[in-house]
């Protein structure tokens, strides 16, 4: 399951609306394929992993084999079909997973539908650290909210701005390479006018790493006077990625 943890860490920031989720399959101490669901409208976790065993050991080599899952496998048909449904016909024996589903329309089912089928099913391995990734798809799927994180660099003496003629940055550049790091794993960032005025910051991930495989993040700018907003600012001219 620690495998399929660092599977699933892949996705994070690149699912949404989806979860991010990994997948391995064992037979006989070997582990036969891994996958991760890369985004939305591709295959998931289980498929991919599937996938990945059967182009390396060829068709029937997972009969008897046992899945481990970082999110109970889906059992509806959605943009891709039923998890369930794949873990059956590639002859899977045991599925064990982490957590489950937090959509309250499917948590749980997957237990019924792959016991119906014949197959171990085993729960709760790990469920800690895997629930720790899902938090934000969990916020909404259970509140309907957003997940948000603020975000906001901060002096000892509990100063957010730097006295005039000392420099921009407050913090260091450790701070500034965590904040790319977050800025990879959300939808958008949320700022103000005045500090687009100050500051003219670009709010975009500027670290290869953490640009693979993703969008730039939606930039919302929050202001009572959008006719002062600096013509000259990255955030501009305005397109369709981060028009208000």
């Amino acid at each position: 399951m620690a495998l399929a943890l660092a599977e699933a860490r892949k996705g994070v920031g690149r699912t949404a609306p989806n979860p991010p989720v990994g997948a391995v399959v064992v037979k006989d101490g070997l582990i036969l394929g891994c996958g991760w669901h890369r985004k939305a409208g591709m295959p998931h976790a289980e498929v991919e992993a599937i996938a990945a065993a059967e182009a390396a050991h060829g068709a029937g080599c997972l009969l008897g084999a046992t899945a481990y899952v970082t999110l109970e496998p889906c059992s509806s048909v959605g943009k891709t079909p039923a998890c369930t449904g794949g873990l059956i016909a590639a002859g899977i024996s045991r599925v064990v997973y982490a957590c489950e589903d937090p959509n309250p329309a499917h948590a749980g089912k997957a237990n019924a539908v792959l016991g119906e089928a014949g197959i171990e099913v085993r729960t709760g391995v790990l469920r800690a650290e895997c629930e720790e990734i899902l938090r934000p798809f969990s916020k909404v799927q259970r509140t309907g909210l957003p997940w948000v994180i603020w975000k906001c660099a901060m002096s000892l003496d509990g100063k957010i701005t730097r006295p005039e003629g000392e420099g921009q940055w407050l913090s260091g550049e450790e701070s500034r390479a965590d904040v790319q790091r977050l800025r990879g794993e959300v939808d958008a960032i949320l700022t103000s006018g005045e500090t687009v005025r100050r500051d003219r910051p670009a709010l975009t991930i500027r670290v290869p790493e953490f640009l693979e495989g993703r969008s730039q993040p939606w930039r919302i700018v929050v202001t009572d006077r959008p006719e002062t907003m600096p013509g000259d600012s990255a955030l501009f001219p305005m397109n369709g990625r981060n028009a208000p």
